[in-house]
C-alpha cells in the first residue's frame, strides 16, 4: 500500500517549519512513503524562491505543487526550467516556463504528481484544465496508475467537478487554495480519493495567514494595508492517502492536523 501525504498551502516561514517538521515526522515514523505539499505561498507569503524549494524538498518533500502566485517571485522562472518536482498549472499555454506533472520512482512503484489550476474567479484565467487533465492523465497512466492531483481552485463546486471528472482514472484530486479545510474527504464511486481542500500550513491564529488585526483593518477602512504573516503556533493541515499500487485505487484518506509552537 502507498501512503501519500499531501499538505496543504504554506505560508511564510511559520507554513514552512511547519510543513518540514510533518514531513520529517511522517516519514520517519512510517506514516506517509511519499510527500507532497503546495509552496506556492511560501515566500513570505507570496510565490516561491529557489532556496526555499530546494529547503523544502531536502525535508523529504518529494514534489512541490503550487498555483495562481508561482510567478512572483522572478527568480523562480529560470529555476522553474532545471528543477522539474517544483510544478506550475499544467494548464499554462505550451512554451510556459517548467511543466504541470511529474513521476517518480520510489521504493513502491513510480508515483505521478499533476497541477492544475481552476479557472473560476480566478486571475489570469487558463486553458480548460478539464480538457488538458484528462489528455495528460492518459499519458501518465503509460508510466503508473498512482496519480496524485493538486486543483488549485477558488470554487468549491469546480475542484469538486474535477474529482468526478478523473473518478477512476488517478488516485487522488485535493483542492489548494483557498487555506481553510473541508470536511468531505471520501472516495469516490470509481476508487478515487477527494477532498476539496487541504487547507495550509502556517500560523494558527490568522487570517489565512497573515495578521488578524491587518485583514480586521482592511475590512473596516477599505483602504489599502499591507498583511505581515501572523506569529504565534503553528499548524500543518493536509491529508494522508493509502493507494493500492496494484489498481491505482484509493483504500483510505483521511484528513491530518499538526500544532507547533
Amino acid at each position: 500500500m502507498m501512503k501519500i501525504l499531501f499538505l496543504g498551502d504554506i505560508v511564510g516561514e511559520p507554513g514552512r517549519l511547519a510543513a518540514m517538521q510533518t514531513a520529517e515526522l511522517y516519514l520517519a515514523r512510517g506514516d506517509a512513503d511519499f510527500v507532497v505539499a503546495n509552496g506556492e505561498n511560501a515566500a513570505a507569503g507570496r510565490g516561491i524562491t529557489p532556496k526555499i524549494a530546494i529547503e523544502l524538498m531536502r525535508s523529504g518533500i518529494a514534489v512541490i505543487t503550487s498555483g495562481d502566485h508561482i510567478w512572483d517571485q522572478k527568480e523562480i522562472i529560470p529555476y522553474l526550467g532545471s528543477e522539474p518536482r517544483l510544478l506550475r498549472p499544467l494548464n499554462y499555454p505550451s512554451g510556459t516556463p517548467g511543466c504541470g506533472s511529474i513521476v517518480l520512482e520510489t521504493a513502491k512503484g513510480p508515483v505521478a504528481v499533476m497541477n492544475l489550476q481552476g479557472r473560476t474567479f480566478m486571475n489570469n484565467p487558463l486553458e480548460n484544465p478539464f480538457l488538458c487533465a484528462r489528455e495528460e492523465v492518459e499519458r501518465l497512466r503509460e508510466e503508473t496508475l498512482v496519480i496524485f492531483v493538486d486543483m488549485h481552485a477558488e470554487t468549491t463546486s469546480e475542484k469538486i467537478a474535477m474529482g468526478y471528472h478523473l473518478d477512476g482514472s488517478v488516485s487522488c484530486v485535493v483542492g489548494t487554495h483557498t487555506h481553510v479545510p473541508t470536511a468531505d474527504e471520501k472516495i469516490l464511486p470509481q476508487g478515487t480519493g477527494f477532498l476539496c481542500d487541504a487547507g495550509m500550513c502556517g500560523p494558527e491564529d490568522s487570517v489565512l495567514g497573515r495578521d488578524p488585526k491587518a485583514i480586521v483593518e482592511k475590512f473596516l477602512t477599505s483602504m489599502p494595508k499591507k498583511f505581515p504573516i501572523a506569529e504565534g503556533p503553528s499548524i500543518a493541515l493536509g491529508v494522508l492517502v493509502e493507494i493500492d499500487e496494484e489498481t491505482g485505487h484509493a483504500t483510505n484518506i483521511r484528513r491530518i492536523r499538526e500544532r507547533y509552537r
